[in-house]
């Protein structure tokens, strides 16, 4: 079992930056891979960025391309979004994710584990 839980996401004007954390506990000392999702009002969730293991291989939305960057931390069982020039379309909730069955993956399906969300919300 693990527990994923957000943290970082607030309220910030366009241009500007919010780093996210997702801090795992429990079945922390396997290999998993990693996702960030977001969901705005009305739509449907969306992959935004996915990292393996190592961190040696990243995985970005084409909307973020650029602007977001995903890292992790494993000796602090904690995985990042450094989200730069933020826009008012990024406003959403923001989830993190782990899987143990894939080394990295943007679907959804995919991941076994999920955080509650953080919100973002970006003001114009």
């Amino acid at each position: 079992q693990v527990q994923l839980v957000e943290s970082g996401g607030g309220l910030v004007q366009a241009g500007g930056s919010l780093r996210l954390s997702c801090a795992a506990s429990g079945r922390t000392g396997s290999n998993y891979a990693a996702g960030w999702f977001r969901q705005a009002p009305g739509k449907e969730r969306e992959f935004v960025a996915a990292i393996s293991w190592s961190g040696g291989n990243t995985y970005y939305a084409d909307s973020v391309k650029g602007r977001f960057t995903i890292s992790r931390d494993n000796a602090k069982n904690t995985v990042y979004l450094q989200m730069n020039s933020l826009k008012p379309e990024d406003t959403a909730v923001y989830s993190c994710a782990a899987t143990f069955h894939y080394s990295i993956t943007s679907m959804s399906q995919e991941y076994n584990y999920w955080g509650q969300g953080t919100q973002v919300t970006v003001s114009s």
